[in-house]
């Protein structure tokens, strides 16, 4: 046993010297006086406190006298014990009052033992003195090392807490007496740790002492010791363990993967196309991360639409693209967080961008004509092969393949590679005044780019009629008629004439 552990064992034993057989009838009537003031008249009993330590492992240990001051030397008296442990844990000698211990003793099981004494007389049985009760106090030693009930622990704080930040107290409990000695005044250190976070060694609480970055290292796992005897060597100690792990802050912008891309799309795609996909990576987590994209330069032509699930940007065509008016785009394009917080660095606040360089694929596109609809005149009973008009159509691809035209339906005009439209048979207006015809454009080289026009052709009348009575008309005068009168009515009839070749008509009244 250590020279620590048998500290208190020693400044019992210079309490009890008082009570020594050896003391004097003076020494014992200077200690008695204090006593006697607070006793009844009656009583005479001598002892001072009674202490024994806890944890002896010897048979029997000496824990004090008990004497009356009636008590001559001449055996006339004996000395009886009852209360707590007595004849169990405590025994006393008959004659001498000398009272032992005879079991190993522990403080925090129980802390006092109260017990009665008597003094009798051996020749009459009789009590000489009056029964008292006093208290054999258990000593501490240092026993019971330091635990942590609560251990272990896990907490969570956002990165980048500033130095200082509270992060969470520990606390440990010791069973030994805290009003006796240093057996349960404990310190607080760290063994595992540093230098990240420290401990303030009488509260246990833990703090940041540097900074952390999640994206980093998201968690640490922290020792805190706790000893008691203020931390002097013998002191006792016990662990914990603390979990930290670092929550999510916005403090990283996002970066697209790739300074430049490159698209390709075809001229012939409609509004809404999907060209491409750009891609931003964040080192942050949950609402963090997400991202939002835009065309920085205001372009008319393309946008991107945010996928919230991947977190991509879509490139997405607005307008229909001609590769023979403009064949590569470069857009500039733009990502920022969808939320902001204060550990977002500020400078950085306008987000990052990447530039996206966008070609145009030729595409065979049909001929185009150069308008959608013709309108065309002819006079009525003008020769086979005479002109009625001319339509164009070109090809608008870089090929620029020759065109063949065709009138679809109709036998009385053709047309010529050169688009002039001729009549086949002479036209009468009386019979239709009015053609619609769908003339085609074919590319020589591909045979399956068609593209139609209407051509509206109007037949002029001319004067190739004279007036016809429908019938032969006979009719009768009297002889006796006088000048103006009338003799006949005349009828008009309404002759209907159909178009050979579409659908329209002409009306005409004789």
């Amino acid at each position: 046993m250590n020279c620590y552990v048998s500290l208190p064992f020693l400044l019992g034993l210079a309490q009890l010297c008082p009570c020594h057989t050896d003391m004097t009838n003076s020494k014992m009537h200077e200690m008695r006086q204090p006593l006697q003031s607070h006793m009844r008249a009656k009583r005479t009993w001598v002892w001072h406190n009674f202490f024994v330590q806890e944890e002896l492992t010897v048979p029997e240990q000496p824990v004090g006298r008990l004497r009356s001051n009636l008590d001559k030397g001449d055996a006339s008296l004996i000395y009886l014990l009852s209360g707590d442990g007595a004849g169990s844990i405590f025994i006393i000698d008959n004659r001498t009052g000398d009272i032992t211990a005879i079991k190993k003793l522990d403080r925090e099981e129980k802390a006092y033992y109260k017990l009665r004494a008597q003094v009798l007389n051996v020749n009459t049985g009789k009590p000489v003195e009056p029964e008292s009760e006093f208290v054999i106090k258990v000593l501490d030693i240092n026993d019971n090392k330091p635990q942590f009930l609560d251990g272990p622990y896990e907490t969570r704080i956002p990165e980048m807490s500033p130095e200082g930040t509270s992060v969470i107290q520990v606390t440990a409990t010791d069973n030994d007496d805290p009003s006796y000695g240093n057996n349960a005044r404990l310190i607080y250190t760290l063994l595992q740790g540093r230098p990240y976070f420290t401990v303030e060694p009488t509260t246990g609480i833990l703090r940041i002492s540097s900074q952390m970055d999640r994206e980093a290292k998201d968690q640490y796992l922290v020792v805190v010791q706790a000893t008691d005897m203020l931390g002097l060597p013998g002191g006792l100690s016990g662990t914990t363990t603390v979990t930290i792990n670092l929550s999510d802050v916005n403090d990283n912008r996002p970066i697209f993967q790739l300074g430049l891309y490159h698209m390709n799309v075809s001229e012939s795609a409609p509004v809404g196309t999907s060209i491409g996909i750009i891609m931003a990576e964040d080192s942050d987590i949950g609402e963090n991360a997400k991202m939002n994209y835009s065309i920085e330069d205001g372009s008319h032509i393309f946008d991107i639409i945010t996928n919230n699930e991947t977190q991509e940007g879509i490139v997405v065509l607005k307008k229909k693209l001609d590769y023979e008016q403009q064949r590569q785009y470069s857009v500039r394009a733009k990502v920022t967080n969808s939320f902001i917080d204060e550990y977002f660095p500020k400078d950085e606040n306008s987000g990052q961008t990447t530039i996206i360089k966008i070609r145009v694929e030729d595409a065979d596109e049909p001929p185009v004509f150069s308008h959608l609809e013709y309108l065309m005149e002819v006079a009525e009973e003008t020769p086979f092969g005479s002109y009625v008009g001319s339509v164009f159509a070109r090809d608008p691809d870089v090929t620029n393949s020759p065109i063949r035209y065709s009138v679809v339906g109709c036998s009385l005009f053709s047309i010529d590679d050169n688009g002039t439209i001729v009549i086949t048979e002479r036209l009468d207006r009386e019979m239709a005044a009015w053609y619609n015809l769908t003339v085609t454009a074919t590319e020589e080289n591909n045979l399956q780019q068609v593209s139609e026009a209407q051509v509206y052709v109007h037949v002029l009348n001319v004067n190739d009629h004279a007036p016809e009575f429908f019938q032969y008309y006979e009719t009768y005068v009297c002889e006796k008629a006088n000048p103006g009168e009338v003799v006949f009515y005349l009828q008009t009839f309404a002759i209907f004439i159909f178009d050979l070749c579409d659908l329209f008509f002409s009306f005409t009244l004789l």
